[in-house]
């Protein structure tokens, strides 16, 4: 009986590992995906000290609206603001994404929230975040950011 247990723990256990372990293609068009990799190229720039490559991840648009400790309408707004709370390499840091989900939305929208972290020599500033893409002029941006 117990060699019985064994069989069937084992047999699960295979089953378990070849389902969690097979991945299902995700075609290169899906939002998602896409959506990811602007977050991705936004950390790189930020973490090379470019603050002008990280916003090109943002709607150049009046309407850009940009919720932290102030509100924020627009791109160039939202620039200037990054630029005057982060004036140098060393107060940007290097910043890391945790992203926790990527949903999607009605109207084309989709949904992104997780958490940055600054790490810096100083300090280790973090906070949760909620950003909306949308797709504009071909390329996926964001059109609002909220972060505490």
């Amino acid at each position: 009986m117990k060699s019985f247990a064994c069989f069937i723990k084992s047999t699960i256990a295979v089953v378990c590992w070849g389902a969690c372990s097979s991945k299902i293609p995700v075609p290169p068009e899906y939002p998602s995906t896409e959506i990811r990799h602007v977050l991705a190229r936004q950390q790189e720039a930020w973490n090379a000290g470019n603050i002008e490559v990280f916003m090109e991840g943002y709607w150049k648009s009046d309407s850009l609206q940009f919720v932290g400790s102030s509100v924020r309408h627009g791109w160039q707004q939202t620039l200037d603001g990054y630029k005057k709370g982060y004036p140098t390499r060393e107060a940007m840091g290097t910043l890391q994404f945790d992203i926790w989900q990527v949903l999607p939305l009605t109207g084309g929208s989709w949904l992104v929230s997780g958490r940055y972290t600054l790490v810096r020599t100083s300090d280790q500033p973090t906070g949760p975040f909620t950003l909306i893409f949308q797709k504009k002029q071909g390329r996926w941006v964001v059109v609002f950011d909220h972060t505490c």
